[in-house]
């Protein structure tokens, strides 16, 4: 899969997780992707692997091939506008003063031409 004289890293799936995985996962250490980096490049473009580059042994970040990326962007993007929305509920239950009123943020959305008078 990868052209390297030293080992990789594989995750460990369970059974299910195996079976319906598609594309091999490569887990390594962010020192040694920094090392390797032309590697894993090469082998996320290729669609050989997947990379998933880890931090004091926790996953930060993932490297696959940009077509991939791109027919993904919608699901992200809604992703991290619930990750927001979770972080904004929670600021919120620990002070529900900072809140805004629901009337105030339609009219500032209706005077930004946001949202029509109707709904």
């Amino acid at each position: 899969m990868l052209d390297s004289d030293a080992p990789i890293e594989y995750t460990v799936y369970t059974d299910w997780e195996r079976r319906w995985r598609t594309m091999p996962v490569t887990v390594i250490g962010s020192r040694e992707a920094r090392a390797k980096w032309r590697i894993l490049l090469d082998a996320a473009h290729s669609g050989a692997a997947d990379v998933v580059i880890e931090r004091s042994g926790k996953p930060v970040a993932a490297l696959i091939p940009y077509a991939d990326y791109a027919a993904l962007l919608d699901e992200l993007d809604d992703l991290r506008a619930a990750r927001r929305a979770e972080m904004a509920l929670a600021e919120w239950r620990r002070d529900p003063r900072r809140g805004t009123p629901l009337e105030q943020v339609e009219a500032e959305m209706r005077a930004a031409g946001l949202l029509d008078g109707g709904e």
